[in-house]
């Protein structure tokens, strides 16, 4: 495999450029399409522009409660000088617009939230601004009546023959409802990404040979459940292989087999290193793949690498549980978005003021787990979530964000305002800061 062009192996790509390089072989990629059913859409991109075939609301109808006339005859009206028109019939949610009756000069309809506007009426007063009468009303205000006058447009939400939605939209919960509004039942949608991830390790055993962990031969591959579940969060299909052993054949052979089983990313965890046993870009050399980049100015997760292997790509990670979860996060999280077609793959990177004192002194990206919670002012405040050593794993899953911190710096000072990339599992909703403990050094 040939490394990259400009790319020392000791410094490695800054994390920008690492990213880049990440995500060049899906431009111009072909993603396959499929069509789902609404109900099974949430987290599926688009295909294809969807258009309306109708307009909503398919008629004027009533933001308030209220009567529905003509402005001109309510203004002018107060509760010294009401105007007393007769009510000649009703309007609901689900009254048939053409069964109404005419709203002539000097009359009035009553008329309840969402119900058709009735023919001849401009303006609906709140029924707040009458008498609440059933046969005869008095209108005792006109302040509502001026302008909209409370009444919401045919096509004011979706325009008839209007692009509703464009391909490439991540579609979330209101996108389904908004959709099922215009009776799209079935959809065009990119393919999940199908990954398989590939783990080496002698030491490794998964949970079904824990007493050989309890008696101190082996470690538990964290990994092989950890980075599945956030991989899925990405909304790919993963398939987890067997363990393999730390040998050049065992693992060729590994790799080999995930590629004739057919997927669109390779993800492997551990062996990209430069140690004796780190058989990875050997393997994947073996197999007629070229490689990108082998190291990241980062930390942790340092040694990551991609490439392409038979045309699929190839996604290298660290083999310490929190450096698989970090680079997960920071490139296979995004690589998978965009495999899957979302317009939307970069992190976005929100202000948060640190709490804690933290020693960056490596001339690296340093990426720190914190907790995140709300101040007495409205800022997001940042701490530590423990140690953060790339094998303390507990500190990952405490962590609801990642405090990015440049190269140049070699401590951050408690009152600092950082940015820090969200984890994607973080929890949607964050505590005050006063109940957050203060675990940092």
């Amino acid at each position: 495999m040939t490394a990259g062009a400009g790319m020392g192996p000791a410094s490695g790509l800054a994390f920008a450029d690492a990213l880049a390089a990440v995500l060049a072989p899906v431009g111009g990629r072909a993603i396959p399409t499929e069509r789902v059913g609404l109900a099974d859409a949430l987290g599926r991109v688009l295909a294809q522009d969807i258009t309306s075939r109708l307009a909503l609301p398919a008629w004027d109808n009533a933001g308030m409660d209220g009567y529905a006339v003509q402005r001109a005859d309510v203004l002018g009206a107060t509760a010294a000088s009401p105007r007393v028109l007769p009510v000649i019939g009703t309007s609901v949610a689900g009254s048939d617009p053409t069964a109404l009756p005419w709203v002539q000069k000097g009359t009035a309809v009553r008329i309840m939230t969402g119900a058709p506007l009735p023919p001849g009426a401009d303006a609906v007063v709140r029924l707040e601004d009458s008498d609440r009468g059933e046969d005869t009303v008095h209108i005792t205000s006109d302040r509502d009546v001026q302008g909209r006058g409370n009444v919401r447009p045919r096509g004011e939400d979706i325009a008839a023959n209007a692009v509703l939605f464009g391909r490439g939209t991540s579609l979330r919960a209101a996108h389904l409802g908004a959709l099922a509004s215009i009776g799209a039942a079935e959809l065009p949608v990119f393919r999940q990404p199908r990954v398989t991830i590939v783990s080496s390790g002698d030491e490794l055993v998964l949970l079904d040979r824990f007493d050989e962990v309890l008696a101190g031969h082996r470690l538990v591959s964290s990994s092989s459940y950890a980075l599945p579940a956030l991989l899925r969060g990405a909304g790919a299909q993963v398939t987890m292989a067997p363990l393999v052993s730390d040998s050049l054949d065992a693992l060729t052979t590994a790799l080999a087999r995930a590629l004739d089983a057919g997927c669109d990313l390779l993800v492997t965890t551990g062996g990209v290193s430069v140690g004796a046993h780190d058989y990875t870009r050997d393997a994947l050399a073996a197999l007629g793949g070229t490689q990108g980049f082998w190291r990241a100015r980062i930390r942790p997760g340092g040694p990551i690498g991609t490439g392409m292997v038979r045309d699929v790509p190839w996604l290298g990670l660290p083999g310490n549980p929190v450096s698989t979860l970090v680079t997960a996060a920071l490139f296979a999280w995004p690589l998978i978005r965009a495999l899957g077609g979302h317009a939307g793959v970069h992190h976005a990177r929100i202000p948060v003021r640190m709490m804690d004192s933290a020693d960056t002194p490596a001339a690296l990206r340093y990426f720190l787990r914190v907790t995140l919670g709300v101040g007495s002012n409205g800022l997001l405040e940042a701490r530590l979530s423990g140690a953060q050593g790339s094998n303390l794993l507990r500190t990952m899953a405490l962590a609801d964000a990642l405090l990015e911190v440049p190269e140049a710096m070699t401590r951050v000072d408690a009152g600092t305002m950082m940015h820090a990339i969200l984890l994607p599992d973080a929890p949607p909703l964050l505590p005050m800061a006063a109940a957050l403990p203060h675990t940092g050094s």
